[in-house]
């Protein structure tokens, strides 16, 4: 097994991983006994690179995951479980009870925080000057009204598929410069 997915085979609290996962359990639990409704199966990850701090994905027809940005969690344990643990399993249960038409960081979400008794903040504020973050390269391109950058990964879409990119406020085609 690798060390980035937790289990019942990891019995350990005192390692912040598996506090992190025991937290995450029990919020669902809190979540699906005051909601009234059952909480998807949601599986905790520790593979979340960069700056952010958490993700949550839900889907429809499959498990929810919950993604945790390891180095966060062993520099900033005691605020990450408070503060980013319930941020990602109100994401979970606000989509699972109220459906994906609703806001990331809406009314929605905001209850299921004050619920869980965290003030609702939609980003942390944890020190990541230590980490390592990834670069991405920007191309700069022009229409007839301005100059764009574009990622990298849009720049190799026209490259290498021909795809073509608008301007959004005069409609006409990004050219490189």
């Amino acid at each position: 097994m690798d060390d980035t997915t937790t289990t019942a085979a990891q019995p350990s609290l005192n390692d912040p991983l598996e506090s992190a996962a025991a937290r995450t359990r029990r919020l669902l639990s809190v979540a699906e006994a005051w909601l009234a409704r059952t909480m998807p199966a949601t599986e905790v990850r520790f593979d979340l690179r960069g700056t952010a701090a958490g993700q949550a994905r839900v889907s429809a027809d499959g498990p929810a995951v919950i993604r945790y940005n390891r180095e966060l969690l062993l520099r900033h344990t005691e605020r990450f479980m408070h503060e980013t643990v319930p941020h990602e399993v109100a994401h979970v249960a606000a989509f699972h009870c109220h459906g994906f038409g609703i806001r990331p960081h809406g009314a929605e979400w905001r209850h299921i925080m004050r619920h869980f008794g965290v003030e609702p903040a939609r980003c942390h504020n944890f020190d990541v000057s230590c980490l390592r973050t990834r670069v991405v390269a920007r191309f700069r391109y022009r229409c007839a009204c301005t100059t764009h950058e574009l990622s990298s990964i849009r720049h190799q879409r026209i490259r290498r598929h021909g795809i073509r990119y608008l301007c959004r406020r005069c409609r006409q085609p990004l050219i490189p410069i």
